[in-house]
């Protein structure tokens, strides 16, 4: 069995993947399928073992905004500070394709932590990881202009699916930029008129 790992997080050895699957479930999600809600109870963290998830921030009016992917090998040490802290969930978590996870149940984090000082190291390096990530959010939203963020969402998601044709709609890229629908297309027409992209319909293509 090969170690799951990532450029970010540390590597997680077999020995202690077969932990951890000892410790908790696997569950297999469709894309679209919702792993947890925000306001809701978190009684388990998730490894992703395939494929990647969606981290949602939602507002009182529904709106949603992209925060970031968790990705194969990586956890969301949001939900596991929620568990800790027996506090509901402050994000949305939905399958962003058809994903594996192990589902950690809370309760046996602290026999993780105390047995397994990989854990504790891959813990923080979650966290630097997500921190890191937050303040890109942060910055996009208060400095860049939405056409760069724009290319630049796009360019993150082809290289997470390895793919330079994406199939998203144009209320799917409002909707996770936080924006509306008409400042979207606009930016996308200007966009191929600059020999940036090629639209069709329900897909983008990166030139």
């Amino acid at each position: 069995m090969k170690p799951i790992s990532n450029r970010d997080n540390p590597t997680l050895s077999p020995s202690l993947l077969e932990e951890l699957k000892q410790h908790g479930t696997i569950k297999s999600l469709e894309e679209g399928d919702i792993l947890f809600r925000d306001k809701s109870s978190i009684h388990s963290v998730p490894v992703v073992l395939e494929g990647s998830i969606k981290i949602y921030q939602t507002d009182d009016d529904f709106r949603e905004l992209l925060l970031y992917y968790l990705k194969e090998g990586e956890t969301c040490i949001m939900s596991i500070l929620d568990g800790l802290y027996n506090e509901d969930s402050k994000i949305k978590a939905i399958a962003h394709e058809n994903s594996r996870v192990l589902l950690i149940p809370v309760h046996k984090l602290s026999v993780l932590t105390k047995n397994y000082p990989q854990w504790v190291d891959y813990i923080f390096r979650a966290y630097h990881t997500r921190f890191r990530e937050l303040l890109d959010v942060v910055n996009a939203v208060a400095f860049k202009k939405m056409d760069d963020r724009l290319m630049n969402f796009l360019t993150k998601k082809a290289e997470l699916l390895d793919s330079k044709t994406l199939e998203i709609t144009h209320d799917e890229l409002a909707r996770e930029l936080g924006t509306a629908r008409v400042v979207i297309s606009r930016l996308l027409k200007k966009m191929e008129s600059d020999n940036l992209v090629e639209l069709a319909r329900n897909k983008i293509t990166l030139l």
